[in-house]
């Protein structure tokens, strides 16, 4: 299952729900200025970034201005609590998969969270449109 970390108001986010919903991607929504992020998931995420918190703070975002801290000399203990008050912070929206993660909607990237079947029939029935 994919799990979809997001805030309702985020156009991006929206977008990435609407997807998952119209190709039958099976996902769990989770609102994260409603909700903080599990400890669990936010390890999850950081696993899956390739160059760290690089990938998945916001720096321009209003939050990340105001706080003024520098995430690359904190802890992960540091920054994990930092993102739980300030969920803000996040790129949005997370769609996190068991091998993929993406960060941001891209309907090209987004692709690889479809089911294999599904991507298959998918490649099958574009080859016989050429």
């Amino acid at each position: 299952m994919v799990e979809l970390f997001l805030s309702p108001s985020c156009t991006s986010c929206r977008k990435a729900r609407a997807w998952l919903a119209s190709h039958k991607v099976d996902f769990h929504e989770h609102n994260i200025l409603t909700t903080p992020i599990s400890q669990s998931d936010l390890l999850a995420i950081l696993t899956k970034t390739e160059n760290g918190t690089e990938d998945i703070i916001s720096v321009r975002s209003k939050i990340f201005q105001k706080l003024n801290v520098d995430v690359e000399t904190m802890t992960i203990k540091e920054l994990i609590e930092l993102i739980r008050k300030n969920p803000g912070l996040l790129k949005r929206p997370i769609i996190l998969g068991e091998k993929a993660m993406q960060i941001g909607f891209n309907e090209d990237d987004i692709r690889v969270f479809l089911p294999r079947d599904y991507r298959r029939v998918e490649l099958n029935s574009s080859k016989e449109a050429i």
